[in-house]
C-alpha cells in the first residue's frame, strides 16, 4: 500500500479518537469536575483503544472478511456488553461517583452504553472498509501489472526468422566489403537497441521514435535491393528531439502498413509517412497500398501492439486529447490518420 493511503488511514484513527476525547469531556462533565473528568478521559482512551484495536485487527479480519457474519456479531455484542459492563462497575469505585440524582445515574449509563457502541461501531467500519480497499488495491495493481507485462510483451515482438535473414543478407554481402554491409548492421543494431532498451521506457523522444521506423525501413530496403517505394516526410524536426510519446505507437503503424501494402511483391506497391506539428498537436499520417492478392501476408520482422493496445495507451496517456482513423480510401489506397494533443 503506497505511504498516501497509510497516511489516510492513520488520520481517519486519529480523527476519531480526537473526536472521542470530546465526546467524553462533554458527557461527563456533568457528573466529574476535574482533575477527576481529566483522569477519566485518560482513563477511557485507554481502555477503549485495547477494545478498538482487537475489533480493527482481530474481529473484523477473522470473522467478517471471512464471511461468518453470525460469528461476527455474536463476538461484537459479547464485547459491548463485557466492556459496558466493566465501566459500570470500575468507573464508580476509581472516581468515587455518588450520584446524587437519578437523572445523573441514567446520563452515567447512556454516556458508557453510547461511547461503547461507537467504539465498536467505528472500529468495525474501518476495519472492513480498510481490508476491502487494500483487496480493491491489490486486484487493480495486479490488472495494471498484466497490462504492463502484456504490453511489454508485445513491444518486444522481433522475429528470428527476420532477424536470421537480416543476418544472412549482411553476411553474404560481408564477402564484398561496401557501405551498404556497415549500414545494414548500423541499422540492425539501431532497431535491436530500440525493441530491448527504448520500448520498455515510459515515453521517449519522437526523434527515436522515427529513428527505429528509418532502421526497420532501411532493413526491409535491404531485402529488395533499395527498390521499395517508402517515403517519409517529417515537419518539424527540430521538435522532434524534444516532444515525447509513449513508444512503439508509430513503429506498430508503420509495421501495420509494410504488412499490408504487399510492398517488395507487387511493383505497385507504396509506404507514404507525412509527420507534422500543428498548434500543439502531432499529426502522424500514413497512407499504403492494399495487396491486389488478399491471401498475401508477409513476415516483415517486428510485430507491433495492434489498434486495439494502441488506443488503450493513447487513452492512459492522452485521455480525450488524441484522434484515430484507420480506413480505405478505395480498394487500392488506405490512410491511417492519428492526431495527439501534446500540450499539457
Amino acid at each position: 500500500m503506497s505511504y498516501r493511503w497509510k497516511f489516510l488511514l492513520g488520520f481517519q484513527h486519529i480523527f476519531f479518537f480526537l473526536v472521542f476525547v470530546l465526546m467524553i469531556y462533554f458527557t461527563e462533565n456533568t457528573f466529574l469536575d476535574p482533575p477527576d473528568l481529566i483522569w477519566s478521559i485518560v482513563f477511557n482512551i485507554i481502555y477503549s483503544s485495547g477494545i478498538y484495536y482487537w475489533v480493527y485487527q482481530y474481529l473484523v479480519p477473522k470473522f467478517y472478511l471471512s464471511n461468518k457474519y453470525p460469528e461476527f456479531i455474536l463476538y461484537a455484542l459479547i464485547c459491548f456488553l463485557i466492556s459496558s459492563l466493566f465501566r459500570i462497575l470500575s468507573e464508580p469505585a476509581i472516581f468515587n461517583l455518588h450520584f446524587s440524582k437519578e437523572e445523573s445515574n441514567i446520563s452515567f449509563l447512556y454516556n458508557v452504553y453510547i461511547t461503547q457502541a461507537i467504539v465498536i461501531l467505528v472500529a468495525s467500519f474501518l476495519g472492513i472498509t480498510k481490508d476491502k480497499f487494500i483487496i480493491e488495491q491489490d486486484v487493480a495493481d495486479l490488472g495494471e501489472q498484466k497490462e504492463q507485462l502484456y504490453i511489454d510483451l508485445l513491444k518486444s515482438k522481433l522475429s528470428p526468422h527476420f532477424l536470421l535473414n537480416t543476418l544472412n543478407n549482411i553476411y553474404v554481402n560481408s564477402f564484398v566489403p561496401t557501405e551498404k554491409t556497415s549500414n545494414s548492421i548500423l541499422q540492425l543494431s539501431k532497431l535491436l537497441q530500440y525493441i530491448i532498451y527504448d520500448s520498455g521506457k515510459e515515453k521517449i523522444s519522437i526523434a527515436q521514435e522515427f529513428s527505429s521506423l528509418k532502421s526497420l525501413a532501411e532493413l526491409y530496403q535491404l531485402k529488395y535491393n533499395n527498390q521499395l517505394d517508402i517515403i517519409f516526410t517529417i515537419e518539424n524536426e527540430e521538435a522532434c528531439d524534444v516532444i515525447e510519446i509513449p513508444p512503439s505507437i508509430f513503429l506498430t503503424l508503420f509495421e501495420n502498413a509494410l504488412k499490408h501494402s504487399a510492398i517488395g511483391m507487387e511493383s505497385s506497391a507504396f509506404v507514404k509517412i507525412l509527420f507534422t506539428i500543428e498548434n500543439h498537436e502531432i499529426i502522424f499520417t500514413i497512407e499504403n497500398s492494399i495487396a491486389e492478392n488478399k491471401n498475401y501476408s508477409s513476415d516483415i520482422g517486428y510485430h507491433g501492439l495492434g489498434n486495439k493496445a494502441i488506443t488503450g495507451i493513447l487513452e492512459k496517456y492522452y485521455p480525450e486529447k488524441y484522434s484515430f482513423s484507420s480506413e480505405a480510401l478505395d480498394q487500392k489506397n488506405y490512410r491511417t490518420i492519428l492526431k495527439v494533443n501534446y500540450n499539457g
